[in-house]
């Protein structure tokens, strides 16, 4: 099996916003959990939560936020 390439907590961080947007189609797709488990986006979100844990929520959290019905304006 091929490593992955390595990448830096600013490459990281610079790319939350994508990791965060991906996360959210999955999502809305209603892709099953085990799947979402195996994306790119849920590794490197749950990378920068276990390097930076005070400034990033675990991929579940995010999960669960996502999950939650959404008040009617």
């Amino acid at each position: 099996m091929a490593k992955a390439p390595k990448i830096t907590i600013d490459e990281l961080e610079a790319k939350y916003p994508l990791y965060c947007k991906a996360l959210k189609l999955l999502v809305k797709e209603a892709r099953a959990i085990e799947e979402i488990k195996r994306s790119l986006c849920w590794d490197r979100l749950a990378l920068l939560h276990r390097s930076l844990p005070g400034r990033y929520k675990s991929p579940e959290h995010l999960m669960d936020l996502l999950q939650r019905p959404q008040p009617v304006s």
